[in-house]
């Protein structure tokens, strides 16, 4: 079984930058596929980024296309999501999900792990 946390939300201003960070244990991650999805009140959740290990691919949404990007460190088995230039309407609740498979998908239903999301609130 794998956990995921996530942390490293919080209030900040537009145009900021913030790095959300999400650490998996329970299994040494090798040939995966990591993405963040975000969840705005009355909103359905949405696809942020995907990537997959270890062969890089990747995948953004449009709408965050150029801001944000999303890396690891394979010594922490730690994903983060960078995301610069923060707009209002980028504020939501930020889950990251986890496939044992290679494939960047924005389809939330190939993900089989799941953390408990971090918010993120932009302020105008």
């Amino acid at each position: 079984q794998v956990q995921l946390e996530e942390s490293g939300g919080g209030l900040v201003q537009a145009g900021d930058s913030l790095r959300l960070s999400c650490a998996a244990s329970g299994r040494t991650l090798v040939t995966y596929a990591m993405a963040w999805f975000r969840q705005a009140p009355g909103k359905e959740r949405e696809f942020v980024a995907a990537r997959s290990w270890p062969f890089l691919s990747m995948a953004y949404a449009d709408n965050v296309k150029g801001r944000c990007t999303i890396f690891r460190d394979s010594g922490k088995n730690t994903v983060y999501l960078q995301m610069n230039s923060l707009k209002p309407e980028d504020t939501a609740v930020y889950y990251c999900a986890l496939k044992l498979r290679i494939g960047p998908s924005g389809d939330k239903g190939e993900y089989d792990y799941w953390g408990q999301g971090t918010q993120v609130t932009v302020s105008s």
